[in-house]
């Protein structure tokens, strides 16, 4: 490949990264076809890769990539449809078409995309994974590991819900306060899936979650100041803030991962965690606690080592104990039997983690077996520390976590 080809790839990329969910969100809302605008923009991005290295990169590549996307609709519409039904849709087109756009003046509609997806006619399993493929572009395999089922599934689920987009004409609009309910819950739990997958590329060296982290962070407080009177709203964003405050401190000079109970905490940023207890202060004030104000709190008693030197383990007991009985999940059961363990013992956290072992979900995920083999390894099971060390390993992506695990199966031998 060129230097020319090369240059021209990766613009194309760069595009793809900072501006496909706002593209998709643009087209799919006057398309009211969420299948169809990711369609039509990927046809866009491959004839950016075939043109841009002949022509060059266009001044303004969003715009460009746009007004390809637009005539591959036409085209598609033409294709489908005929007699009034073709001629309405395509007049709508060709009079967006006509207007001139510019990247600056491109509305950013993901927020309206993402309640679209919420909507109750879509199956609420679907409606968060829904949110990160059309907003953030993100493979079925990635957001089936994020929520723990098989590619093929989540394949199959985000064929129908976005075939259900279309066929049952849901608008794609920010709902009246009466009618957030549950559309909020899948939109904040889409928010946090997003900023989690960027919280596991700490160096943001894989191109699929780069600044994905940053993404979250922005979605979080946009949620949060279309609805400032929503506890929920601010608690994501309080618990987002608190994670991002530590990225510093999570790797090494030489990249190495640092377990949060090591971490140097004059690397942790101050204004991040100041504003992070704000929100969540004001959280509190409205009286009504959820599951990403808890989930928040737990990080503010991380963060409190800051100035006591010492982790309050009792609070987070109960923090987790609060998350269980309003959010049970097999996430929250896992840091809640390592809460268990700083408190009553390791005997006590293992119990806690063989009672949940029975969820067949738990089989692929990395951090339960990373949490059995720590425990195990305290109270001297020594074999079945190494099995789940291996298990881990076996599971884990990222390469500095995964040297973390092998060197503390490494400390079993030489114990």
């Amino acid at each position: 490949m060129d230097g020319r080809s090369e240059m021209a790839r990766a613009a194309a990329e760069a595009a793809a990264r900072q501006s496909y969910g706002k593209l998709v969100a643009y087209l799919a809302a006057r398309m009211r076809d969420v299948a169809g605008a990711e369609d039509a923009l990927a046809d866009a991005f491959a004839a950016a890769l075939e043109r841009w290295p002949l022509s060059g990169v266009p001044e303004k590549p969003e715009a460009w990539l746009l007004a390809v996307a637009r005539r591959r609709d036409v085209d598609a519409v033409r294709r489908r449809l005929t007699g009034e039904a073709a001629r309405g849709h395509l007049q709508l087109i060709a009079e967006e078409a006509e207007a001139r756009m510019t990247n600056d003046e491109l509305p950013d509609e993901r927020l309206r995309l993402m309640f679209a997806c919420a909507h109750p006619a879509i199956e609420a399993s679907v409606r968060a994974p829904l949110i990160l493929q059309t907003v953030l572009g993100l493979d079925a395999a990635a957001i089936a590991s994020a929520f723990l089922v098989s590619p093929t599934t989540m394949g199959q689920r985000l064929v129908r819900a976005k075939n259900r987009i279309r066929e049952a004409g849901i608008p794609f609009r920010v709902p009246e306060r009466t009618e957030l309910g549950e559309r909020l819950d899948a939109v904040l739990e889409a928010i946090y899936a997003t900023f989690a997958e960027g919280w596991s590329d700490p160096a943001g060296t894989e191109t699929r979650r780069r600044n994905l982290a940053s993404e979250g962070i922005w979605l979080g407080r946009l949620v949060a100041s279309l609805i400032p009177d929503e506890p929920e709203t601010l608690g994501l964003l309080a618990l987002m803030l608190f994670a991002e405050a530590r990225r510093a401190a999570r790797r090494s000079p030489d990249g190495d991962f640092v377990p949060l109970a090591e971490q140097d905490t004059t690397l942790w940023d101050d204004t991040l965690i100041d504003e992070a207890e704000g929100l969540l202060r004001r959280a509190a004030a409205k009286g009504v606690i959820g599951r990403y104000q808890l989930e928040a709190a737990v990080q503010s008693a991380h963060t409190a080592r800051r100035r006591g030197g010492s982790t309050d383990w009792p609070a987070i007991r109960q923090l987790y104990d609060a998350l269980m009985a309003i959010a049970g999940s097999p996430v929250v059961a896992i840091n809640r039997a390592v809460a268990i363990a700083e408190v009553e013992g390791a005997a006590e956290g293992l119990a806690a983690l063989e009672r949940i072992g029975d969820d067949r979900r738990l089989a692929e995920y990395q951090p339960y077996w990373a949490a059995r083999a720590g425990l195990s390894a305290r109270l001297g099971k020594t074999a079945d520390a190494a099995e789940a060390y291996d298990r881990a390993i076996g599971l884990e992506r990222d390469p500095a976590l995964r040297r973390f695990l092998q060197a503390e199966r490494g400390k079993l031998v030489r114990n």
